[in-house]
């Protein structure tokens, strides 16, 4: 009796089954819904069955912001084989849907371009509503420019002129999606407005503001907020840590951190620069007194055809801007653009670094804010460079697949791991648990007693001339400002795990500063004392490795 019903039950379901109409439906509009195959009246993609649509959307979760960043599109994608198919939460996508995806997302983004091509009309009448030849100034420390001061107004009023002009051309080309070298155009415009100003030397302080803040604009309008021009074309999806790898060094909190620097480094600059373009009289400096004006007006300062201070706002922005720029994977699908980051950050950054710790030597004296600056650029190093070592990574093991290096560079490639990042926080989580979000953005530093002691020893061997009495000029004094600067920078560039190796540089240094104090003659004996067992002191610390927290892929070979 048992095994009839179950026959009949099964009979009955088979019939249930068959009598089903299969219905076809839209992965982006689930209110489409037919009998027949085809494409989606709204967006032209291929229909697919109504209960394989909702298997694929119960499996993939739409990504918000927080994890997609500014600049993704909005939805799952991932390319395969280079056969031109796109995988939107298994469902593949064809060229045509790429470009319908395109047109979609364009439209969404539409208002960008208008807002772009009114920003062209307001730089076009910035010159006669803000008048630049009314209330000019002139460059601090009397310096002489490369533009008289008529040639400084006109070159203002036409640069604004034209880039306007510009502005609203290529933002009206815009409007038409899959014109990405418009786009491009913008952002370059809004760099060279950005630049203007201290290339001109802008003769009033609305000229300087004006242009430096509309060009951060167009640049964060044109490729920061819509995203990368015609990525959607070849995007590439997959994972979001690099294989071997323990965490993702392009999670948001990661990339929050670098972000706070810069803006941080930006208002520093800003500041700097105001008074070397001649828009403030006084700048500030608590501890040194006028060390800030003489070393800004200085003739190192002077024998720059532009405002050095300036120019480092301007790095700074780009930093800032190109820090909210691509997704969590942007590692290997933006390659170029963690290249130029890294470029921005890693050498420039030494280079001003140097350049600024070596003002005693240059000029006889101390600029607090520089200093400041200092500090802020010389942790970004160390947070920036795991991205970079991933982004490498990724090319090596793409070219080892036989990919063409230089189209993996400037278009990303196919992820080798389909592990998602399930460690790094959300940044929604900031304000409840903001312990939790910062430790996630220092991932990859450590912070050994070896390299922390010899950090403070560093600190006290710049500051030890003025504890011993021993003048600023002598060179006894440059010895242990140059020394201790370098073994500050040495110990915490090494704190970045995957340049634990620079810590060696202190063991050479560390003889240095422990040998050569008795040969220069200087009669402050203690001081000559504390610089050479500081010395010895460092060069000991920087012998042992620490403890490494951290997996790195192939880069753990070189984590020595």
């Amino acid at each position: 009796m048992k095994s009839h019903d179950h026959s009949s039950m099964s009979h009955q379901d088979d019939g249930d089954k068959s009598s089903k109409k299969i219905q076809y439906t839209c992965s982006m509009h689930p209110e489409v819904v037919t009998d027949q195959p085809g494409k989606c009246p709204k967006c032209g993609m291929t229909l697919v069955k109504k209960d394989e649509a909702k298997t694929e959307m119960s499996g993939h979760k739409m990504e918000g912001m927080g994890s997609r960043g500014i600049t993704r599109p909005m939805m799952h994608t991932e390319e395969h084989g280079g056969h031109g198919h796109m995988d939107m939460g298994g469902m593949k996508m064809s060229t045509d849907d790429r470009l319908t995806m395109l047109q979609d997302h364009h439209k969404q983004t539409l208002w960008v371009y208008w807002t772009i091509v009114l920003l062209g009309f307001w730089m076009i009448t910035s010159p006669l509503t803000f008048d630049y030849g009314k209330n000019v100034v002139e460059p601090s420390g009397g310096r002489d420019v490369w533009l008289s001061l008529s040639d400084r107004i006109a070159a203002m009023r036409w640069s604004d002129i034209i880039s306007g002009i510009l502005l609203v051309i290529f933002g009206w080309r815009s409007l038409k999606p899959n014109r990405p070298y418009s786009v491009w155009i913008l952002c370059f415009i809004g760099i060279w407005i950005s630049m203007a100003p201290f290339i001109f030397w802008a003769p009033t302080a609305v000229a300087y503001y004006n242009s430096t803040m509309v060009g951060a604009l167009i640049i964060a309008l044109s490729i920061l907020i819509p995203g990368m021009p015609n990525m959607i074309m070849f995007m590439k999806m997959g994972g979001d840590v690099p294989t071997g790898w323990s965490y993702n060094p392009s999670s948001w909190p990661q990339r929050s951190i670098m972000i706070g620097l810069a803006f941080i480094g930006w208002l520093a600059s800003r500041y700097l620069g105001a008074f070397q373009l001649g828009y403030i009289d006084y700048a500030w400096d608590p501890f040194f007194g006028d060390g800030t004006m003489t070393v800004l007006d200085s003739d190192m300062s002077h024998s720059f055809p532009i405002s050095d201070a300036a120019l480092g706002t301007l790095a700074y922005t780009l930093e800032f801007l190109m820090g909210y720029m691509g997704g969590t994977s942007r590692w290997r699908t933006m390659p170029w653009m963690v290249t130029l980051f890294g470029i921005l950050v890693i050498p420039l950054g030494f280079v001003s670094i140097f350049l600024i710790v070596s003002q005693p030597l240059s000029v006889g004296a101390w600029c607090s804010v520089c200093l400041f600056s200092a500090i802020v650029m010389l942790p970004m190093i160390p947070l920036q460079i795991d991205e970079v070592i991933a982004m490498w990574q990724h090319m090596v093991q793409r070219k080892q697949k036989g990919d063409s290096l230089w189209k993996v560079f400037w278009k990303g490639g196919d992820a080798l791991s389909t592990e998602k990042d399930q460690r790094s926080p959300e940044m929604a989580e900031f304000n409840d648990s903001p312990w939790k979000v910062f430790k996630s953005s220092i991932w990859g530093m450590s912070f050994p007693w070896m390299l922390t002691i010899s950090t403070v020893l560093g600190i006290w061997l710049m500051v030890s001339p003025t504890v011993f009495g021993v003048g600023i000029e002598t060179p006894f004094a440059d010895l242990n400002h140059l020394g201790g600067a370098l073994a500050i920078v040495f110990a915490v560039v090494a704190m970045a795990e995957v340049l634990r190796s620079f810590r060696y540089f202190n063991t050479l240094l560390g003889l240095v500063l422990a040998v050569l104090p008795w040969f220069m003659g200087n009669s402050n004996l203690a001081m000559v004392i504390s610089t050479s067992v500081a010395g010895l002191i460092i060069t000991m610390l920087s012998i042992p490795k620490g403890k490494i927290k951290e997996k790195y892929g192939l880069w753990d070979k070189y984590v020595v």
